[in-house]
């Protein structure tokens, strides 16, 4: 099962938020409600789709987009790539990959771990940074007449 398909829900329809935080099914979400969900601007959107980050987006008869929860999905995985710090070369080029179908899993899975790899080394990284602030802030606590936390 591709990332995308396992994003989608099971009955193939949207859903938003209600009033009192609970989920009404929905078809289509447009540009302004999907910029407000993510946090993305209608302008990243928009530029998502030129550079094949995302599928074809869905346009009505008027030509305005219609986004779907599996384009949700789609949008908060991208979302965690771009918070490990991958290239938005590598994030199209998973895309690709994703869409061309299952006989590209092992890229995919290359692509992933080689992007895991790096999280883990930058997160070895800011604990090593972590333990020298706490070293100085321990200092400057013992030094001011302070109590070591």
């Amino acid at each position: 099962m591709s990332v995308m398909a396992s994003t989608s829900t099971s009955t193939g329809t949207s859903t938003s938020t209600g009033t009192s935080g609970s989920r009404i099914p929905r078809a289509y979400y447009t540009i302004s409600e999907v910029a407000a969900l993510t946090g993305l601007t209608a302008h990243t959107l928009r530029w998502y789709e030129r550079i094949g980050l995302m599928s074809h987006v869905d346009r009505s008869h008027t030509g305005q987009r219609r986004f779907t929860e599996r384009d949700l999905g789609w949008l908060a995985f991208v979302g965690k790539l771009r918070l490990t710090g991958m290239p938005v070369a590598d994030m199209v080029r998973y895309a690709e990959l994703v869409r061309e179908g299952d006989h590209t899993r092992d890229e995919r899975r290359e692509l992933l771990e080689a992007t895991r790899r790096d999280v883990l080394s930058r997160i070895t990284e800011l604990q090593d940074t972590l333990a020298v602030l706490d070293i100085k802030i321990s200092h400057y606590g013992t030094a001011c007449g302070g109590t070591v936390s």
